[in-house]
């Protein structure tokens, strides 16, 4: 009975595959010691821990007589960071906005993430058409350039706008009340037809006011939905009013 258990608690723990992380930066994360019991769930757990210290790209621990052996593979550093194909966002306001830098660990999550900021900045300025492809390029001494390939698309227009629930001013007196317009071939120097969440929450105040001035106190916007095409190259907007009764 003595010798099962002598058999079965952590003589020795080895750390195998770091380089640049000290091994025993990396007993800090287990849940497991020597002289415990091989626990498979704190082991579980220690695998958990090291996934989540987001240093490693891969992990395995193993049983290897009395010894737990912990096998990593360590996440690269980034030695630069490049943006491809950006022609309406600055690099400057790029790299402010994205998380990542020289020298700083890589990991699929924390690129994932700069390519939705990315993304955030270019819906923002009205392509929703943009799309961005992050490519690794690897170096010696495990490290890697990270470069953010862009394609901007053109700038996503407003194909119509429609009103539901109006009685007393018709779609085209609305339209005139709210700054979004449809897209024209004539509005060369206007950006009011590219769709811009924060103007459609200045037009349903526009349009609170139009209504209130008018003796409309208790109009209200019930909504305002932006439908993208299947393309990502139009919207469809759709302002759901409810006009209430007129005071005069």
């Amino acid at each position: 009975m003595q010798l099962a258990q002598t058999s079965a608690q952590v003589r020795q723990i080895i750390v195998e595959g770091a380089q640049r992380i000290e091994p025993g930066t990396v007993r800090t994360y287990l849940l497991i010691q020597e002289g415990d019991d091989f626990d498979p769930q704190r082991i579980d757990r220690s695998l958990k821990s090291l996934f989540a210290s987001g240093l490693f790209a891969d992990v395995s621990l193993r049983r290897r007589g009395d010894a737990l052996i912990v096998t990593v593979v360590e996440n690269p550093v980034i030695n630069r960071i490049a943006f491809e194909g950006n022609n309406t966002i600055d690099n400057e306001i790029l790299e402010s906005e994205v998380s990542l830098r020289p020298r700083v660990i890589y990991t699929r999550t924390k690129v994932q993430n700069d390519v939705k900021r990315i993304l955030s900045l270019y819906r923002h300025s009205g392509r929703f058409a943009a799309t961005v492809e992050p490519m690794v390029i690897r170096l010696p001494e495990n490290r890697v350039d990270l470069v953010f390939e862009i394609r901007e698309g053109e700038p996503t227009e407003i194909l119509s706008i429609r009103f539901v629930g109006n009685r007393e001013f018709s779609d085209r007196q609305l339209r005139g009340v709210v700054r979004t317009s449809e897209s024209a071939w004539y509005k060369f120097f206007s950006s009011d037809d590219v769709y811009d969440p924060d103007r459609l929450m200045l037009d349903r105040e526009l349009l609170r006011r139009h209504y209130l001035s008018d003796g409309f106190a208790d109009f209200r916007v019930v909504s305002s939905v932006a439908e993208l095409t299947p393309d990502r190259r139009d919207f469809f907007i759709t302002f759901s009013v409810e006009e209430g009764n007129r005071y005069q």
